[in-house]
């Protein structure tokens, strides 16, 4: 037997539990790792509430959770790529992430370099892949300005290092006390709320070229207030203005698959040039006090379980 986070309806943190399932069995294809770390993200809040019910459907008990990094513990057949013993990142698409022991499919796995720690590996994915899409989405030129709301959270923060490295003057919207963060990474820091606009065209005299909303809540609107382009305004959080404007939701046009842009993004870790803050790490048993943190929506960085 071995624990796993389950849900058996639709609800809030308090439909969270962790259960004792059966040792999973690898099939032909699949690795099954040995979780050592496995981030949170909203997503995962909207998906149990069952906001996204008609996108995501669920069947009970549900799993939870993308994000890991692990150990090889077995490898089905047919898998030459790995090792028992092998340290990956990866992720699951069938909403399991968040146990002792998963099941992956090889191809949604690569080696976890060693200098980056197990936090940062196993809260990569989710984050990493949306700031990675959105940035390339907006399809930012050396010496253009960029806005990125919620700058500092988990998407936003890896979404303003991956638009300082396009070359581009990265402005970012967050709270006054994770300006000194964003100052550190190359950003100027704009706070948000009332007079946000008249303070980013102050920040951006020239003019903004793209905006990066990984918040929600008016920023499409903000954007084109801004005079910025509708194909250079990327939301991942608000899809009701994206469908009513026309904004672009997926990850751009040089979208490749998740393990090769996860690849990417250890590389880039592993040779510090890219930080993955880590707001929190709680037991895999703390699964409730993690999200009860994750949905104040005020975290600087990702917070992660550890089994």
């Amino acid at each position: 037997m071995t624990k796993a986070v389950r849900y058996d309806e639709f609800g809030g943190i308090e439909v969270l539990r962790v259960d004792e399932i059966d040792h999973p069995v690898p099939d032909e294809g699949q690795v099954l790792v040995r979780v050592k770390a496995a981030g949170i993200n909203p997503g995962e809040a909207a998906i149990r509430t069952g906001a996204m019910a008609d996108i995501f459907p669920s069947t009970f008990p549900s799993g939870q959770g993308s994000d890991l990094a692990g150990v090889v513990a077995e490898i089905g057949a047919g898998v030459d790529r790995f090792s028992v013993g092998d340290e990956v990142i990866g992720f699951s698409e069938k909403r399991a992430a968040q146990a002792e022991l998963v099941l992956v499919d090889v191809d949604n796995l690569t080696p976890k370099p060693r200098n980056v720690s197990w936090a940062v590996a196993g809260g990569l994915y989710v984050a990493g892949v949306t700031a990675w899409g959105a940035v390339h989405s907006v399809q930012l030129e050396k010496g253009e300005s960029v806005v990125v709301s919620a700058a500092a959270g988990g998407v936003g923060s890896l979404a303003v290092q991956l638009a300082r490295r396009a070359g581009a003057t990265v402005i970012g919207l967050a709270s006054q006390h994770n300006h000194e963060w964003l100052r550190g990474h190359g950003v100027i820091p704009v706070v948000y709320g009332d007079g946000v606009t008249d303070r980013i065209t102050a920040a951006a005299p020239g003019g903004v070229d793209a905006f990066i909303d990984t918040h929600g809540g008016g920023y499409v609107e903000l954007a084109l207030a801004l005079g910025v382009a509708v194909e250079r305004i990327d939301t991942i959080a608000d899809f009701a203005a994206a469908e009513k404007y026309g904004v672009k939701t997926e990850p751009g046009t040089n979208a490749r698959p998740g393990a090769e842009v996860l690849a990417e993004l250890a590389a880039l870790i592993a040779e510090g040039h890219l930080e993955v803050p880590i707001a929190n790490v709680y037991p895999l048993t703390q699964v409730r006090q993690a999200y009860t943190e994750l949905e104040r929506q005020h975290t600087h960085g990702k917070i992660v379980l550890e089994p």
